[in-house]
C-alpha cells in the first residue's frame, strides 16, 4: 500500500511537471518526513508548478499566499472580524490554516511577517489573540524565493531557514523535457485538470509509518560523525543543530520509505545532507541568506573525509 500511494503521487506529478525527477523525490521525502521545502531557483523553472502538482494529487484543503511587501501576520494568520448580528468577534482562519500551504517568493515579504509562519512550521498550530489552534495533518509549507533577486527583498533569518527540512533547487530541464514543455505547456490546462490520487488520511498514515523504519547504529554513528564534521569544519562559523541532525534523520527514513525499503543505508544519508544540512550552516566567509551554495562546497569535503559504514 506504501508503495503503490508514493508511487501514484510521483507518477501523477510527473505528469506535469517535466523537470528534474529528484526534485519530485525530494518534496515526496519532506511531504512524509513533515518537513517543510524551500524551492529556490530562478524564476520560470518551474518552481511553483511542482508545489501545486504536489498540492492537487492529494485531496486536501490547499493555499497559496503570495507574499508582498505590505503583506501583514494578519493577513496570514487570520484575524478577528465583528459580527454586527451576534455582537461577537469572530475569527476568520487565514491561509496558512491549509494542509499543503504555498507560500510564493518568501523573501519578497517583511521579516515580521515571515516570523508569523514560525510556529505553524515548527509546531503545527498558530496562536492567534491569546488562544492557540492546532493546524489540521498533514501540514506542509512549500516556500518558493528567488536567489539571485536582491532589490525588493528581505532576506530569511538564520532560525528560519532551520525550520525548513530540506531546501532544493528545481534546475533547468534537459532538452528533451524541455521540448515537451513548448509542445504541452503542462503548467496551464494540464494542472488545471490534475486529479487527486490520494487523500489527506492515507498521507498521514504514511507518516506515521516512518517512526518504524530501522536505522542501523552504524549509519547513525554515521549521522553523527558527519554533524560533528560541521561542527569542527575550520570553513563553518556554524555547524549543524540538533534540529538539523534530527531533520537528517527523518529525510532519510522517508528517502528508506520512497525506494520501497523498512531500513535505512548510508547512501541514504549521503544523497540528503547537502539538501538537509547546507541552509543550517555558515561559513567563515559568511554571505547572508545562508550562502547555501557557499555551504554545499565545504560539506562536500565532509562527506569525502566522513567515512561511511559498509
Amino acid at each position: 500500500m506504501v508503495n503503490t500511494t508514493i508511487d501514484r503521487l510521483r507518477e501523477n506529478i510527473r505528469k506535469v511537471f517535466l523537470g528534474h525527477p529528484k526534485a519530485v523525490d525530494l518534496m515526496l521525502i519532506g511531504l512524509l518526513a513533515r518537513g517543510h521545502v524551500l524551492i529556490e531557483d530562478v524564476p520560470g523553472v518551474g518552481k511553483t508548478v511542482l508545489a501545486r502538482s504536489l498540492a492537487r494529487s492529494i485531496d486536501c484543503r490547499f493555499s497559496r499566499i503570495q507574499l508582498t511587501p505590505d503583506l501583514l501576520p494578519g493577513d496570514v494568520l487570520g484575524v478577528s472580524v465583528y459580527n454586527s448580528q451576534t455582537h461577537q468577534f469572530e475569527f476568520k482562519p487565514g491561509p496558512v490554516f491549509a494542509n499543503i500551504v504555498l507560500a510564493d517568493e518568501i523573501n519578497r515579504t517583511t521579516p515580521r511577517t515571515q516570523s508569523a509562519l514560525l510556529e505553524a512550521m515548527s509546531e503545527e498550530q498558530v496562536s492567534v489573540e491569546n488562544q492557540t489552534l492546532p493546524l489540521q495533518r498533514p501540514f506542509m509549507l512549500v516556500a518558493t524565493q528567488n536567489p539571485f533577486e536582491f532589490e525588493g527583498t528581505y532576506h530569511l533569518p538564520e532560525n528560519q531557514l532551520d525550520r525548513f527540512l530540506l531546501r532544493i533547487s528545481v534546475g533547468y530541464p534537459d532538452r528533451g523535457s524541455e521540448q515537451r514543455i513548448l509542445i504541452t505547456q503542462p503548467g496551464r490546462a494540464a494542472l488545471d485538470n490534475l486529479a487527486p490520487v490520494t487523500n489527506a488520511q492515507e498521507v498521514v498514515e504514511l507518516q506515521d509509518k516512518l517512526s518504524s523504519v530501522r536505522m542501523d547504529a552504524a549509519v547513525l554513528d554515521y549521522i553523527l560523525d558527519l554533524v560533528e564534521g560541521t561542527r569542527h569544519s575550520d570553513e563553518l562559523h556554524l555547524g549543524v543543530s540538533p534540529r538539523g541532525a534530527l531533520a537528517l534523520t527523518h529525510a532519510s527514513q522517508a528517502a528508506a520509505v520512497l525506494a520501497g525499503r523498512d531500513f535505512v543505508t548510508p547512501d541514504d544519508v549521503k544523497g540528503l545532507f547537502l539538501s538537509t544540512c547546507a541552509h543550517r550552516v555558515i561559513g567563515k566567509s559568511y554571505l547572508h541568506n545562508g550562502d547555501a551554495r557557499g555551504t554545499e562546497a565545504i560539506l562536500k569535503k565532509i562527506l569525502e573525509q566522513v567515512p561511511a559504514p559498509r
